[in-house]
């Protein structure tokens, strides 16, 4: 029976369709279900229409309605086609015209490139590599290796006449996906080997038979990573209803490898940039797990705030059908999981958490009260980097105690008092019953170190952010085995202090760990502008604080506009220019569920709200908005903080009030005089924070500001259209 797979591209486009196209995208699959493949040649409804002088005979269109056009390949052989594009009808045509189809002779996936162009502009591109004083592009690679790695003698030629990165900008969006893939790694700096390794291995398949590269309907299995088979309307209903989380439907095959791996012999942990597909190789991993459990096995899923929570949950709905599979993972975050095992002791006190604006006065009560006469910031940072980090629970371990990494000089003279400034603090809040979130972690790890773990897996989600504290606790949570602690973090969106070396803690991760590099949600356009702001400044590795993160070879697969950058002469006239934008948006086609605004301070974000609203344009605080912001369900555009934007994202995203006095916030970065190190580190986690923001949006991102811009941007290059 005939069936209808949907290409990767069209669900990257498919947010911009409206419903009734939706629907007709749904009534063509259901009528490829129930005709023949005869039926469907001469269905005069569907009109699948071969093209008069197109490139590649197999590249068909098929009507969607009156005005829209589905492009399809219709292979010459097997019964299963592919949805590659929705277009309107002039577009639909002028672009299948142009495609050709093959199938890659190592991977065996099907590919599709706009040979049209390519046979355009190659032969300029050449005659200028000619007489260009610059080497090619990848001179220091030979044709056997290019060939290993999957690139044909098409693309080889093509990429011959590269000089630059600028001319392989060009290049990419036309090229078959996983050559394009490969080229743009090596030009990014990876070896031939890493290619091979997290690129061309995972997507091999276990056949010992040749490729045959005229057989499209074995390809087209063999293409997980881009082809979707759909097997149920309901499931299509679903998909085309909820489009901004259609991508969900694939994993690529390095995440695919990552997250059903039939075990690891430890700790296991997945990095990589915003828009990777980390928290979806987590909750696959979840998926994985569960398929293993014993009787009276549980799993906990944990991150770092309550967003986050509610949107692994949806997650995990998505992904496991069975609600009995689904009550036996715990989800919830590190401070919601401590305060619930502190919780279940007999006879336990409820404390009331402090509230981290309460700190700094509280430390400095505790000060006066032991003559120490040096800052409050001082003690609440080693407090929390030394003593909590530390596990440090008497004056002797204290004086013993590394403080390596603390800008702040202190001498051995100095640590009794510091340390009698502590007691003083924690004895304090006792007394008034009072316990920060940190030292519920720290307690609920000892009763667990005590009483046993919990759980047989754990699984981590924005490991970045977790403090030392609330490491151990999630170490104590689970038995030191196999499959024990599966992590997924990225240390380039660390927008709280919590540094930490899980190698110190007894997590070892060491070949166990794959760092992604493929962005799936942000256009290239979109990334490359977001990363500037930290290109060239170190981040710690999660696994190995001595060591540095980078991002090399961080890719995205879309292809879109750069960002828009506006500087305005008020807030007033900025706020203005936030409504045009909105409005632009939304008379684009762009749902107003599927757009986000974000600023660096709530006041901000409350001024946002209501001049969206006076506008008749419906808003919403992120704070008070239901359901997940990924599936463009809620009708009204969410306004939220940077951090609340945290691990979400939207098809359009908004960043106001960029500007020098917001960030960096001076507040928020501790003076140099009175801890350098922390200093620059405070400086960085402000600086992550507008990459986190920037980083949520999909298909555009707007940037403005009043006054003079942000250093972040200005040290960026970054200057208003």
């Amino acid at each position: 029976m005939p069936q209808l797979a949907f290409d990767i591209g069209f669900f990257a486009e498919l947010p911009k369709l409206q419903p009734p196209v939706r629907k007709g995208v749904l009534d063509a699959w259901e009528k490829f279900g129930r005709l023949t493949l005869d039926q469907l040649f001469k269905d005069p409804g569907l009109k699948l229409e071969s093209l008069t002088k197109a490139k590649d005979k197999k590249i068909r269109t098929i009507r969607i309605d009156q005005f829209w056009r589905g492009v399809v390949l219709a292979p010459d052989s097997g019964d299963t086609f592919v949805l590659l594009r929705v277009l309107p009808h002039d577009k639909a045509i002028a672009w299948a015209m142009k495609q050709k189809s093959s199938i890659n002779a190592v991977t065996r996936a099907v590919e599709i490139r706009d040979a049209a162009t390519l046979d355009e502009i190659t032969p300029a591109y050449e005659r200028v590599a000619e007489l260009s004083p610059k080497p090619r592009l990848f001179a220091k690679f030979s044709d056997g290796d290019l060939s290993a790695l999957g690139i044909d003698p098409e693309t080889l030629r093509q990429a011959r006449s590269l000089v630059d990165q600028e001319q392989l900008d060009v290049f990419a969006p036309l090229l078959p996906q996983d050559q394009r893939e490969v080229l743009q790694y090596l030009a990014a700096g990876c070896t031939v080997e890493e290619v091979w390794r997290d690129i061309v291995a995972p997507a091999l398949q276990d056949s010992t038979q040749p490729v045959d590269t005229r057989d499209y309907e074995t390809a087209i299995r063999h293409s997980r990573a881009r082809i979707a088979l759909v097997s149920a309307s309901e499931e299509l209903r679903d998909i085309l209803e909820k489009p901004f989380a259609a991508w969900r439907v694939f994993l690529h095959p390095s995440q695919r490898k990552v997250a059903y791996r039939a075990s690891y012999s430890g700790p296991a942990q997945v990095t990589g940039g915003p828009g990777t597909g980390k928290t979806v190789v987590a909750l696959h991993r979840v998926k994985h797990l569960l398929g293993h459990l014993r009787d009276g096995d549980r799993i906990l899923l944990t991150t770092y705030t309550n967003a986050l929570v509610n949107a692994l949950r949806s997650g995990l709905e998505s992904l496991v059908d069975d609600p009995e599979l689904r009550d036996r993972v715990d989800i919830s975050t590190v401070d919601g999981f401590a305060n619930r095992v502190v919780a279940e002791v007999p006879d336990a006190v409820t404390l009331r958490p402090l509230m981290s604006n309460e700190e700094v006065s509280r430390w400095g009560k505790a000060a006066k009260a032991t003559d120490f006469t040096g800052s409050a910031q001082f003690l609440v940072q080693e407090y929390r980097h030394v003593v909590l980090a530390q596990g440090i629970g008497s004056l002797p371990e204290y004086e013993a105690a590394d403080r390596r990494g603390r800008g702040s000089r202190l001498t051995a003279a100095e640590r009794p008092l510091v340390w009698r400034t502590v007691e003083r603090f924690t004895a304090d809040l006792a007394a008034d019953g009072c316990r920060t979130w940190l030292q519920t972690c720290a307690e609920a790890a000892r009763l667990l170190e005590e009483k046993g773990p919990r759980y047989r897996h754990v699984v981590v989600d924005e490991a970045q952010d977790l403090h030392p504290a609330q490491w151990r606790l999630l170490r104590a949570a689970v038995p030191a085995r196999p499959d024990d602690l599966f992590i997924a973090g990225d240390p380039h969106q660390r927008i709280y202090d919590s540094k930490v070396s899980l190698k110190s803690l007894g997590i070892k991760v060491t070949g166990r760990s794959v760092k992604l590099r493929k962005n799936y949600r942000s256009t290239q356009q979109i990334l490359r502008w977001s990363t500037a702001l930290l290109i060239g400044r170190p981040v710690d590795r999660l696994e190995d604080e001595a060591r540095h993160e980078t991002l090399l070879g961080y890719r995205s697969a879309l292809h879109g506009d750069g960002p828009a950058v506006r500087a305005a002469a008020s807030e007033e006239a900025e706020l203005d220019a936030l409504v045009d934008q909105v409005r632009d948006w939304i008379n684009a086609g762009v749902g107003a569920g599927e757009i986000g605004v974000s600023a660096r301070f709530n006041k901000t974000c409350a001024k946002a709200v209501a001049r969206l609203k006076d506008a008749d344009i419906p808003a919403v605080s992120l704070r008070n908005a239901s359901g997940d912001s990924s599936t463009g369900e809620v009708t009204a555009v969410r306004v939220g903080t940077m951090h609340s934007f945290k691990g979400l994202e939207f098809r359009c995203v908004a960043v106001i009030g960029v500007d020098d006095e917001a960030l960096p916030f001076q507040k928020a970065v501790t003076p140099a005089e009175v801890d350098s190190k922390q200093h620059e580190t405070d400086l960085m986690s402000e600086r992550c924070l507008l990459f986190v923001a920037c980083t949520r949006a999909r298909d555009s991102l707007y940037v403005s500001w009043s006054g003079d811009p942000s250093a972040f941007l200005t040290e960026a290059g970054v200057t208003a259209g």
